[in-house]
């Protein structure tokens, strides 16, 4: 029996690091009825053991127990809107892209993706990629952004994956840690990889014209092994990002903003709707929580499936 990491999952088959060296191992089948209700049961970063195929020409194995989770990232599964998928596990950060343009990222995905990385405790860093191609207008709304995200305590950088702007202030926060890049396809998150790390030479595309929209050059989520005690795991562009297990009353608990105002409210189930004395909406209309982030917290509430 072998302890291992999950550097790549391809649905039946993941690629295992023990030892430095890499097997190709599947699922004992009894692993999949142990409860877990996603279409993955192990995905990248999981800590697993296996057993060696001692008649394989190439290293092979089985695996047959996963590590208890730090955490993980789910999303809901794209085919199967009940299920979920987890996308990485024992995750120490991410990074969102986001682009303004170019493919445009909505405040309303922004605030999915947050809220799902506190769910499950995962300090998110916001940038704000493609300044090379921003227009004057496009650089004062990406201020503007990044204003009302620093208000709330989150990190956001403004980066320029083509030109290397800023990109040493990633490298830094990635020593010794275990970072999660994600974002819509095509807000770069190959280029950015590729920069950090050119000997992974990871597959880049063009934005399509037509519809403004990123073609997928990742298929499959993998982790990569850096210097200094980095790991990266690359994901596949997500179109859309839709909270998951969650009681529309604890929806609020991941807007940091609104957590911080609750002991305030009038009702201590407050839903900072239309509830008499919200300290939320007393903050709304004072201007002190900002208007995106309130109408997209109630459009979670709402469970619209539009972002999924």
């Amino acid at each position: 029996m072998k302890k291992g990491l999950v550097f790549r999952s391809t649905g039946s088959w993941y690629t295992v690091e023990s030892e430095g060296i890499f097997y190709a191992c599947r699922i004992k089948g009894k692993l999949r009825l142990k409860g877990i209700k996603s279409t993955n049961p192990v995905a990248v970063g999981d800590r697993i053991f296996f057993e060696v195929d001692q008649h394989a020409s190439e290293p092979e194995g089985t695996i047959v127990a996963i590590e208890e989770r730090q955490n993980y990232i789910v999303r809901k599964s794209v085919n199967l809107s009940k299920q979920t998928h987890i996308i990485a596990s024992n995750i120490d950060q991410v990074f969102l892209l986001i682009t303004l343009h170019n493919p445009p990222t909505f405040t309303a995905f922004i605030d999915r993706f947050l809220v799902t990385a506190e769910a499950y405790q995962i300090p998110a860093i916001l940038v704000f990629n493609k300044l090379d191609t921003c227009t004057p207008n496009q650089e004062k709304e990406i201020d503007r952004l990044a204003t009302i995200y620093d208000k709330v305590g989150y990190k956001t950088l403004k980066i320029s994956a083509t030109d290397g702007i800023n990109l040493s202030e990633i490298e830094m926060m990635m020593h010794d840690k275990v970072s999660m890049f994600s974002g819509h396809s095509g807000v770069g998150k190959s280029t950015l990889i590729n920069a950090l790390a050119p000997d992974l030479k990871l597959k880049t595309a063009a934005i399509s014209e037509q519809h403004q929209q990123g073609i997928h050059t990742t298929t499959f989520a993998e982790m990569f092994s850096l210097p200094k005690g980095m790991k990266l795991i690359d994901t596949p562009g997500i179109k859309g990002f839709g909270v998951v297990d969650m009681k529309l009353e604890e929806i609020g608990n991941y807007f940091p903003e609104f957590i911080a105002l609750k002991s305030d409210c009038k009702f201590h189930n407050c839903l900072h709707q239309n509830e008499p004395q919200c300290a939320v909406i007393d903050a709304l209309n004072n201007g002190a929580v900002a208007e995106t982030r309130y109408q997209n917290y109630l459009q979670m509430l709402e469970n619209d499936s539009t972002y999924r």
